[in-house]
């Protein structure tokens, strides 16, 4: 396995990561741990879900499978996708610092960990300046609960907006961004990765393997395997 440095300042990762989107959706406890266990042996350190996937079930299953193993993981997560996680009616916006607060103790707790690797804001909230958001995550990070942020589905400049925000306020800046990435969708670079490369940043492609229809094993002919992502969104099945 290679390893890299996610961005300039960021912590060293494997260059393939595991996306745990599946975990608590269409894998139970015992195959969570099994793939967990696989992905770990073969080299792969960077394990990377979110505070939505599986109803909550992804983190839950994730903390439960590391266990002991904890220590060999980059653990990253996000935030910021769903007003509708028992954070509270009176959370506020999800840039906000209440909000971000209360995502960032439920997560830490159904992963069983007390630090999160790469704590990521899954998507913009316009309603709140960046300079507020980034202020809530550096007093994570003050507080040991985060080593690193970073974002996804961010545009370019607002990107961009974010790392001037931080420079000026001396607030910590995002370390990575996660966008749509492919064979099959090329946007991301022509604008956010020349952006994040001439920032410092790490960027995580996300579906990168356009939910396992380029990894080759399904033919013209064929249909997806029953069970797995793409046939779960085969968006992708098309002439």
């Amino acid at each position: 396995m290679r390893y890299n440095s996610l961005g300039a300042h960021g912590p060293r990762v494997s260059a393939v990561g595991l996306g745990c989107y599946t975990f608590g959706r269409y894998l139970d406890l015992p195959a969570t741990r099994n793939v967990v266990d696989a992905a770990l042996d073969a080299g792969i350190n960077l394990l990377d879900t979110a505070d939505v996937y599986g109803g909550t079930r992804s983190e839950e299953f994730l903390g439960l499978a590391l266990d002991a193993r904890r220590s060999e993981v980059v653990l990253a997560t996000k935030f910021g996708q769903s007003a509708d996680l028992g954070y509270g009616a009176d959370a506020g916006p999800k840039g906000g610092a209440t909000y971000i607060r209360r995502a960032a103790e439920a997560s830490l707790r159904r992963l069983h960990t007390d630090y999160i690797d790469l704590y990521q804001m899954h998507v913009p909230d316009p309603s709140v300046p960046i300079a507020e958001t980034l202020a809530s995550l550096h007093e994570l990070v003050q507080q040991g609960k985060v080593r690193y942020i970073g974002c996804s589905n961010f545009t370019a400049n607002q990107f961009r907006e974010a790392a001037i925000a931080a420079e000026v306020s001396g607030t910590i800046a995002f370390t990575s961004a996660q966008n749509h990435w492919s064979l099959l969708e090329r946007e991301a670079e022509s604008h956010l990765v020349p952006t994040a490369v001439a920032l410092g940043v790490g960027v995580l492609p996300y579906f990168p393997l356009a939910n396992g229809l380029l990894t080759g094993k399904l033919r013209p002919s064929g249909t997806a395997t029953p069970g797995t992502r793409l046939a779960h969104h085969p968006h992708w099945l098309t002439e």
